[in-house]
């Protein structure tokens, strides 16, 4: 198993760190057993100006509060009442960002995993932020936990390159007004490993071609 990804990784903002998570281990390991993928797609949350964001105009709430601490902490909220979503706490201390993890390639406890979704078909175990967490265990009692601690921990694995990381716009906030159409979702390029969305949602380029663009990060 890959070592566990150290607080420094985290400590950075959320438009950085969502696409260093991509290629990463994230692992669950419960009474019933380990599980675990590779992280193929995410999207970034950028804070207080960030109207997309639960942390939008900057005052902390029971729900929120874990934001407000160093990165590397376990951000998971509920959504329809019956499905969870993991989040990775990034930045600093009073910087409440966070990178929604939306997908992974399914790795280890696929046995496991197939018994908690009810499908055999691994295409569909992890492909979204509502299943993979279904998949992985994941509930709001791992709501703040230590990612650099266990049980639930992101671990070393492959660096992607810029040409290899696909953006698009980020999924189901069309609430927000000003920062709605941001291209911070990132995606393993080309990969069958991450979520079904509408074809608006489609990737529009790469890391490699906008880099530098200020409206961007």
């Amino acid at each position: 198993m890959q070592p566990v990804l150290p607080r420094e990784f985290y400590l950075r903002p959320a438009r950085e760190l969502a696409p260093a998570l991509l290629g990463k281990l994230l692992v669950h390991e419960t009474e019933a057993g380990l599980a675990a993928g590779i992280i193929t797609e995410t999207e970034a949350y950028a804070g207080p100006e960030d109207d997309g964001a639960h942390s939008f105009g900057g005052r902390p709430t029971e729900r929120t509060k874990i934001q407000y601490g160093p990165g590397g902490y376990a951000y998971v909220f509920g959504i329809y009442g019956m499905h969870c979503c993991f989040n990775a706490v990034a930045a600093g201390p009073g910087k409440p960002e966070v990178v929604l993890v939306r997908a992974l390639e399914p790795l280890e406890g696929l046995e496991l995993m197939a018994a908690r979704r009810g499908t055999e078909r691994r295409e569909l175990l992890c492909a979204g932020p509502g299943r993979l967490c279904q998949a992985l265990g994941i509930t709001k009692a791992q709501y703040g936990l230590d990612l650099c601690a266990g049980p639930l921990t992101v671990r070393a694995g492959r660096d992607l390159p810029p040409e290899e990381i696909a953006l698009s716009p980020r999924v189901n906030i069309d609430y927000a007004r000003q920062y709605r159409d941001y291209l911070w979702r990132f995606s393993v390029a080309g990969s069958p490993w991450v979520s079904k969305v509408p074809r608006r949602f489609a990737p529009v380029t790469t890391l490699a071609e906008i880099s530098g663009s200020e409206w961007l990060f």
